[in-house]
């Protein structure tokens, strides 16, 4: 097993580069992507990049008949779209078993779809729901996707996680807030899931020609703040009173490259298992200065004993493991 370095490659791309942009030359015709929450959002400019160059792309939504409106509405008229909900795992399984029976080679999965500070709630089996749907209902469909993963030979798998992560490590010891249930920190445990899935993902995958990355796509106004009152956004300086967008903020195109890169990018060849931002591999958190809030990977995200110890958790949770 190959160690990718976490820094910085540089990649020439930036903050501001879009989804367009970093596809620009590389063309996807024959490749099949599925990317989750592809409707709305970042997930709609990600499958608008893809499908631009040539890459034929899978949406699976949990509202099947809205994520159809909104495709054909952009002209995505030739994106598949099928039914899932990621919080419901036998949902998960019925969507990944019909795409595997369909017999297609799978090249480029992007784990895009999540929720973002929502009220407490329970699905599955008392799983709160936020690390429920944003990091088991994805473990499981990546899992259950492993040999359309494997046929594609050279397989990108991509983990949306976001400097949410910075807020909460791994509670292993009470991973469902069984009890002082606070909508931020388990925001953060669940993006802290992400990153670290993406991390044993490609250890585990690389000597299958399958590689992970984790992607913070940065700070966008979109549908996942659907959760949060006008005021909270204000109080954090997310807009102003006039509904002015902080201008740290990405638009929806710029927001959808990071993941796009990670996904595509000949620059990532033989590499995996790291935490990508604008467009390029971050740099480790520099604890204490001005930007730590705000850029770089914390330690806990990438945490290879905590990666594989989140595996274990999550093939204990699911009864899912495609390595066992």
């Amino acid at each position: 097993m190959t160690t990718t370095p976490q820094h910085a490659l540089p990649s020439g791309f930036t903050d501001r580069s879009t989804a367009s942009d970093v596809l620009e030359g590389i063309d996807l015709t024959g490749k099949t992507a599925i990317v989750t929450g592809g409707y709305s959002g970042l997930g709609i400019e990600t499958v608008t990049a893809l499908s631009d160059a040539g890459a034929h792309v899978v949406v699976p939504a949990r509202r099947p008949e809205v994520a159809r409106q909104a495709l054909d509405a952009r002209g995505l008229t030739t994106v598949e779209v099928d039914t899932l909900d990621l919080s419901d795992l036998d949902s998960v399984r019925a969507f990944a078993e019909r795409f595997v029976a369909s017999g297609r080679s799978l090249d480029i999965l992007i784990n895009n779809a999540a929720i973002m500070a929502s009220p407490e709630a329970r699905v599955g089996d008392g799983w709160e729901s936020q690390f429920a749907t944003n990091h088991l209902g994805h473990y499981v469909l990546t899992n259950l996707l492993w040999p359309a993963l494997v046929a594609g030979g050279g397989a990108r798998v991509v983990a949306l996680s976001s400097t949410g992560h910075k807020l909460s490590p791994m509670r292993f010891d009470d991973p469902q807030f069984t009890s002082g249930y606070d909508k931020w920190q388990a925001y953060g445990q669940a993006k802290t899931a992400d990153s670290l899935f993406a991390v044993q993902l490609d250890a585990l995958g690389q000597s299958h020609g399958v590689r992970a990355f984790a992607a913070h796509p940065g700070g966008i106004m979109t549908e996942l703040q659907r959760h949060l009152p006008r005021e909270e956004m204000i109080a954090s300086g997310w807009i102003t009173e006039d509904g002015t967008v902080n201008e740290r903020f990405k638009t929806p195109a710029q927001g959808a490259a990071t993941s796009t890169w990670a996904a595509t990018s000949p620059q990532l060849e033989g590499m995996g298992g790291v935490y990508c931002e604008d467009c390029d591999i971050a740099e480790p958190t520099v604890a204490g200065s001005p930007t730590a809030r705000f850029a770089g990977v914390d330690a806990h995200a990438i945490d290879r004993e905590d990666a594989a110890r989140l595996w274990a958790l999550s093939a204990e949770l699911t009864g899912v493991n495609a390595f066992a």
